[in-house]
């Protein structure tokens, strides 16, 4: 199965910025999709940004659009998701995200975020 491993999550301060990155390991499977998901205390998982490995093409949820960037590097199996201007709305618990082998879904184990105002 396809295993993802997250990174760069941290405390910053409102205004500021921080990268997050996921590393897949695909063990001989195709990955179709990468992207970002978060929860925060009390609500439900969201996504944030989806990529499609295939053609780099990109969605993103309204409330981040202008302000996230999400990118791959196929050759590394790895998604970054690139935050700035971080509001304290922000916080939340990012997991990485991958749907393989068109049905097939894996989480990473998540990464705090935390924007202090």
């Amino acid at each position: 199965q396809v295993q993802l491993v997250e990174s760069g999550g941290g405390l910053v301060q409102a205004g500021g910025s921080l990268r997050l990155s996921c590393a897949a390991s695909r063990n001989g499977f195709s990955i179709n999709t990468m992207g970002w998901h978060r929860q925060a205390p009390g609500k439900q998982r969201e996504l944030v940004a989806t990529t499609i490995l295939s053609d780099g093409s990109t969605n993103y949820a309204d409330s981040v659009k202008g302000r996230f960037t999400i990118s791959r590097d196929n050759a590394k199996n790895t998604v970054y998701l690139q935050m700035n201007s971080l509001k304290p709305e922000d916080t939340a618990v990012y997991y990485c995200h991958a749907r393989w082998a068109s049905i097939l879904d894996s989480w990473g184990q998540g990464t705090q975020v935390t924007v202090s105002s």
